[in-house]
């Protein structure tokens, strides 16, 4: 099919004012995780004002919206919740009141991750303007809830619970301008330390579990610092990096980038500010790539000299997640995110690009504060986390990147977005669905997918 790349250029502008005041509308429902209530209603009744073919919400909260009646699915992914505000100080306006100008939006959630959900609502409008929607499939919008809780735990219940398995899915994270096609995996380790109190002014008649830990996490901090040399005791995450550490892999953990891990969370406990701790514990946060399995990232820790000095009284362990949604829905899951990686010639990874290619050229678009990354390759992956680690990583539903925003404005104080983004974006998406090719599809579109491990998933 020959596309009017001009004409969908066109239509995608023509919304730039309805996708800018869609998007203020989001951030001015705070929606952190679990409570994402009125940030779905207002996304329903913006799809209803559109004439999506049909809306709904699923048990666990997720926001649903269809364009089209065929059999097969294109799904075009956003999570809807946002990380909280963190010191309102540092904020020079309000997080969810906010400003706009001709350039960009404020607000907490307009990069990560709400300006997605504007920019795929308009997109999917757009195809249905346009007739664009390819024979056979059909358009499914999704705002998800708890991403950033639980990464792809919504995924889980969309596969498991509601039995949809797209054809390929879009993900609308911020891309930075360009087209992603995968990220290092993570997860969410606990070790715990037991003491025994005793009377402060007598601390050598206990067992100081605070002592202990600090111990630990040196130790951790040492695997996520140190080079991997012989002669060094605990050889840092960058050996797998090496052929010799990682032969089957290295080439694909030099494309993600190096493990890291780093202490995110200190407890204890004590009878009082005049005992020896009893108990203390950490939280780690691990972030894996490819050839990194859960457990051998345990066991890594369980390896500590620290930790094996200390023997009985160390437990390591994975986290579970098992917070209600906003519905009052439990889905439990393990605190593991597989890493997962494309083939850049994967057919739904090549429909994006060419896209982009055929609406705005080879390199990467942004604004001027952002030159620096149109350097970088315009097929490219991720920092940090997405969705795609149940999408792709679990399930090997072929999944692709491209969305409004910054990385870097992730997460950060004084928030924004860029209303260009939203306009290429949107435009892109309307794009891609025609240019996929499935007769072009391999057997399998992963390159590294870490669920295809011997580990023991759901």
């Amino acid at each position: 099919m020959s596309l009017d790349f001009k004409k969908i250029n066109e239509a995608a502008e023509n919304y730039r004012a309805d996708m800018s005041a869609f998007l203020r509308a989001m951030i001015s429902h705070p929606s952190e995780s679990c409570h994402e209530k009125e940030v779905v209603e207002c996304i329903k009744k913006e799809m209803e004002k559109l004439h999506f073919d049909k809306v709904e919400i699923d048990g666990l909260g997720n926001v649903i919206g269809w364009m089209g009646d065929g059999e097969k699915i294109i799904a075009i992914d956003s999570h809807i919740d946002t990380v909280g505000i963190g010191n309102i100080d540092n904020w020079d306006h309000d997080p969810y009141e906010g400003y706009e100008t001709d350039e960009i939006i404020y607000g907490r959630g307009g990069s990560d991750q709400e300006g997605g959900m504007a920019s795929a609502v308009y997109g999917a409008k757009i195809m249905k303007d346009l007739n664009l929607i390819p024979e056979g499939y059909k358009i499914m919008v999704v705002g998800t809830v708890q991403e950033e809780d639980c990464d792809g735990m919504c995924w889980q219940y969309i596969y498991n619970i509601d039995k949809i398995v797209p054809e390929f899915v879009i993900s609308t994270e911020p891309t930075d301008g360009g087209i992603y096609r995968g990220h290092r995996g993570r997860m969410e380790i606990r070790v715990d330390v037991k003491g025994v109190s005793c009377h402060g002014s007598a601390p050598d008649r206990g067992d100081n579990a605070i002592y202990k830990m600090a111990d630990i996490i040196a130790d951790v901090r040492a695997l996520n610092n140190n080079g991997c040399e012989e002669s060094t005791a605990i050889k840092g995450l960058v050996k797998m990096l090496d052929p010799k550490f990682n032969p089957q892999h290295f080439e694909d953990a030099r494309f993600l980038g190096r493990g890291t891990c780093t202490v995110s969370q200190i407890f204890y406990t004590s009878p009082s500010r005049c005992a020896v701790a009893d108990s203390c514990a950490i939280s780690i946060d691990r972030r894996m790539t490819a050839g990194e399995t859960w457990d051998s990232c345990l066991d890594e820790i369980r390896a500590l000299p620290s930790v094996q000095k200390y023997g009985d009284d160390v437990t390591v362990s994975m986290y579970m997640y098992d917070r209600p949604s906003w519905t009052g829905e439990v889905y439990e899951t393990e605190c593991y995110f597989p890493t997962w990686i494309n083939r850049e010639n994967a057919a739904h990874v090549q429909a994006l690009a060419d896209a982009h290619r055929g609406l705005y050229g080879d390199r990467r678009m942004g604004p001027d504060s952002t030159k620096e990354l149109r350097n970088r390759p315009l097929i490219d992956k991720w920092t940090f986390s997405t969705n795609g680690v149940a999408i792709q990583g679990r399930y090997g539903i072929p999944c692709v990147g491209f969305g409004p925003g910054a990385e870097s404005q992730a997460h950060a104080p004084n928030e924004i977005t860029y209303k260009d983004d939203l306009v290429r974006c949107a435009a892109v998406y309307a794009a891609a669905a025609n240019l996929y090719r499935p007769d072009s599809k391999t057997e399998d579109v992963s390159q590294f997918r870490a669920g295809k491990t011997d580990n023991d998933i759901r």
